[in-house]
């Protein structure tokens, strides 16, 4: 799961990114609202997490704009505006939710879960592709009606595929599935999923489109 934390506070900034991605998220950081706005034009975000006081551009700005292009995607708003009035105008015009400071780390995990859930439950308990069924509630994944036992970044690779099996997906945009910002890529780490995939599920489930990327695929060589 990826989240983009955009907060010009760099003590609590780094609180939030230390201790998120020590429950297994990726996280990439902005400190001013511009930036954030590319951020979410050039990435696919799970959850974003909003100060309204950001610099350049303000969060009810970026609100705003995201919820015009990405109307789905979990919004919550990290913000020390704590008047009733202020909470319903956040929550009136998108947030999904909305923490006031100070908060705790653990609060903030729960309602990331929370955001999590409730966008997963928006989609299919289960996704099928020929005898692959995925099933990403329950991070599970039968071939045949039998369990196949992935690694989290397998797993994570192979939903991405199987979001859109009609689609090629490119090499960049599947190690921005598995990544954060200043995480250290392999220059073959994509290739080396894709070959740990193959052996587990069958060869030709993942075809390699030369050039361009990878995408499902049911007919065999």
């Amino acid at each position: 799961m990826r989240i983009l934390l955009a907060e010009d506070d760099v003590s609590q900034a780094e609180s939030i990114k230390t201790w998120l991605e020590m429950d297994g998220y990726h996280l990439d950081w902005v400190e001013r609202g511009d930036h954030a706005i590319h951020a979410l034009a050039q990435h696919e975000y799970d959850c974003v997490l909003l100060d309204r006081g950001l610099p350049v551009a303000s969060g009810d700005e970026i609100l705003k704009k995201l919820r015009k292009d990405h109307p789905e995607t979990p919004v919550i708003f990290l913000t020390a505006r704590d008047a009733v009035q202020d909470r319903v105008e956040g929550l009136d015009m998108g947030a999904n939710d909305y923490l006031v400071k100070p908060f705790s780390l653990e609060e903030l995990s729960a309602r990331v879960r929370t955001q999590l859930r409730q966008r997963q439950q928006t989609v299919a308990d289960q996704i099928s592709f020929g005898d692959i069924v995925l099933n990403p509630a329950a991070k599970s994944v039968h071939l045949n009606g039998q369990p196949v036992n992935l690694t989290a970044r397998e797993f994570q690779l192979l939903h991405k595929l199987m979001l859109r099996p009609e689609h090629i997906v490119t090499r960049e945009q599947l190690e921005e599935s598995l990544y954060a910002w200043g995480d250290e890529i392999e220059s073959n780490a994509i290739e080396v999923f894709i070959y740990q995939l193959r052996k587990k599920i069958g060869s030709h489930y993942i075809k390699t489109v030369r050039g361009l990327g990878y995408k499902m695929n049911l007919q065999k060589d």
